[in-house]
């Protein structure tokens, strides 16, 4: 188990050197299963490790909505401007310091079979190499028929916005096997990923595809193995296998945002302006995210979700040490320390949100076995053993006392 999980840190993390050399993955209990503990003193706002997927795809109804992105790092190719104007409902807004945009269109490149859009010749060629060989639709790509726009609209038509997974992910598991010289050593890397028992699974999938979800596993398994069935895997493709698959994905999947905009507003809050300059572009973000908030609400980024060796072995508390973020607008994951992290240290994130960590021990627990399927035993969860179990009207009383300020809000929308 120690070879191969050193072959996976030379695979995923980038550069692979500092990040062995910082971090080391152990086997906890068969309750916990394995984590990520430190190996040497790490400390507070330093970069633990970067981290590529070994497979990652956009969220599919954002796709649809025309949310631009790289079809391999998901990196937003929109510029700045293009993405504000979309989010605002094709107004003609010109924002200030387009030099500040770091969207480079002249590198854009797309597959001359299927016109699939990427943001370099590198990514293209990844892709190429990885697994679209096998997934590229050519004439197709536009062909309700094919069966692989077949199963992307019975997904869509299950899995809702706000999107949470993507059956792309397991598309591209099955893609990078079946185009792969060493089938075995991708297979075994799946493997790594946390495994649950059999009801665990059904839970899982239950949360993905609501109440009817037996009978749309089931159209989703027959439609998955028309389109991709591969002898070699031929256990993923049986109800169980492909049960199993869907549970991996649903535990084990991070998250991506991606936002050229948000890379812009980061890059003019670094500009060393006069005052009354400064005054002037910080009211004119501020009236542009409020604008944005009205016609488009919440969904502002490019997103997808990737499946992440590493952080994959980061267990959760409700005080993490650390904290994951994409700050180079694509796939590229940052694990940064909050606190200072002593050798043989466990490092923790957390699986909630800012706000639902700041709810009760009763209501965090709840969305924690709902999602996750475990009860938090961090330390703040047995320092609030004893409290009392705040009733959901309760909470949401005390929610509602206080409506989220235009500082929060552009946090929210620039935090990717």
């Amino acid at each position: 188990m120690a070879a191969s999980m050193g072959d996976l840190f030379c695979f995923c993390a980038d550069p692979a050197g500092p990040a062995r050399a910082m971090v080391e993955v152990r086997f906890i209990s068969s309750l916990k299963g394995k984590g990520l503990f430190a190996t040497r003193n790490i400390h507070k706002g330093e970069t633990i490790f970067l981290e590529k997927p070994v497979v990652s795809s956009q969220f599919l109804w954002n796709v649809l909505y025309r949310y631009k992105a790289c079809d391999h790092c998901l990196r937003a190719l929109e510029t700045a401007e293009e993405n504000a104007q979309r989010l605002l409902g094709k107004s003609r807004r010109v924002l200030p310091h387009p030099e500040q945009c770091s969207i480079r269109k002249d590198l854009h490149q797309h597959c001359p079979h299927c016109q699939v859009a990427y943001c370099s010749a590198e990514c293209r060629q990844s892709a190429f190499e990885q697994y679209h060989q096998v997934l590229c639709l050519g004439p197709s790509r536009e062909d309700p028929k094919h069966p692989l726009n077949k199963l992307q609209e019975a997904w869509r038509n299950i899995h809702y916005p706000p999107e949470t997974s993507s059956i792309m992910l397991l598309v591209r598991m099955v893609a990078t096997v079946k185009q792969a010289k060493d089938k075995d050593w991708w297979i075994k890397l799946f493997s790594q990923f946390c495994s649950k028992t059999a009801n665990e699974e059904e839970e899982i999938v239950h949360k993905l595809l609501g109440d009817k979800f037996k009978g749309q596993l089931e159209l989703l398994r027959r439609l998955f193995t028309d389109a991709l069935y591969e002898e070699h895997l031929s256990r993923w493709f049986t109800p169980e296998g492909f049960r199993s698959l869907f549970a991996l994905v649903g535990t084990n999947g991070q998250g991506i945002g991606t936002s050229s905009l948000s890379q812009w507003v980061h890059a003019c809050d670094a500009l060393e302006l006069p005052a009354h300059e400064r005054e002037q572009l910080d009211a004119f973000i501020d009236q542009l995210y409020k604008d944005i908030e009205k016609e488009t609400g919440e969904f502002l980024n490019c997103e997808g979700s990737g499946l992440y060796v590493l952080q994959s072995c980061c267990n959760h508390s409700c005080i993490p040490n650390a904290e994951t973020s994409f700050p180079d607008n694509n796939f590229l994951l940052h694990l940064i320390a909050l606190e200072e992290i002593k050798p043989g240290e466990e490092i923790c994130i957390s699986y909630l949100d800012c706000c639902q960590r700041e709810r009760s021990r009763h209501s965090r627990h709840k969305i924690l076995r709902e999602h996750y399927l475990f009860t938090c035993s961090c330390p703040k969860c047995l320092a609030q053993a004893d409290d009392a179990s705040l009733t959901s009207e309760e909470e949401e009383e005390l929610e509602g006392e206080g409506e989220t300020d235009d500082a929060e809000l552009e946090d929210e929308m620039t935090d990717v």
